[in-house]
């Protein structure tokens, strides 16, 4: 057993806007290919990112969005409910066949190494992101989590990332998890509606933006017409 629980009700993410996650140079190393699908995924994210459409977010996704999750630590399992999409996933400590399909969440297993869990999740789909910037992977993901107490309130979670199908090396990410201090803290029901932004600002992005290059300059129209009769933009246009 380990000389700590790993926490006893939730945590949630907290990286400063201005601070990368990804370890080294910051940069992820995809293959030539990989990066024309991930630039691709960044200029139609709104139309493409799964978590836009109310799937599972996937690991290390729901690891870092900004919702609560509960962690309740049993003898040979440990069990993570997020608050997103009333999403979950089970960390086996001890030996289990691996799924029979691949999954949103994976198939998570661990052991502990001193005071830290590490835990090896493989057998992913290849239908989730990472982040809405399309940043992606295919079902050859491979992750090694570690997850280390720091004090009563903080975890450092850290991840490798592996996958020979859209990167050309492994690499890593680390951010701090903050435990939800709040009296009576819960998660409550989620209910996902599936393309919520377009809904709701898409009348102002109908026209593309203007581009074009003046030396090393990008000049960009962001100028917007909005169609007549948009209901959403003339109730908060005269606010």
């Amino acid at each position: 057993m380990p000389a700590a629980p790993v926490l006893a009700l939730g945590a949630a993410g907290a990286v400063p806007g201005s601070l990368g996650v990804v370890q080294g140079d910051g940069q992820i190393p995809y293959t030539a290919e990989a990066l024309m699908i991930k630039k691709e995924n960044s200029e139609h994210w709104i139309d493409r990112d799964p978590e836009l459409k109310c799937y599972l977010p996937g690991i290390p996704r729901a690891m870092y969005m900004p919702y609560p999750f509960q962690i309740t630590q049993g003898t040979d399992k440990i069990h993570m409910a997020y608050e997103f999409s009333n999403t979950a996933r089970t960390i086996h400590l001890d030996k289990v066949a691996g799924p029979p399909d691949d999954a949103w969440m994976g198939h998570s297993v661990g052991h502990w190494d001193g005071d830290t869990l590490a835990v090896d999740v493989t057998n992913f789909n290849d239908r989730s992101w990472f982040d809405r910037a399309g940043n992606f992977h295919s079902d050859a993901l491979h992750l090694v989590e570690r997850f280390t107490l720091m004090s009563p309130d903080i975890i450092r979670y850290e991840v490798t990332i592996e996958d020979p199908k859209v990167f050309t090396r492994p690499w890593r990410i680390a951010m701090p998890l903050y435990r939800r201090v709040e009296p009576n803290m819960q998660l409550l029901e989620f209910r996902c509606n599936e393309f919520v932004e377009e809904f709701m600002y898409g009348g102002l992005r109908k026209q593309q933006l203007v581009k074009h290059w003046e030396g090393e300059t990008m000049a960009v129209d962001i100028t917007r017409k909005v169609p007549t009769g948009d209901r959403f933009y003339d109730w908060y246009g005269g606010k």
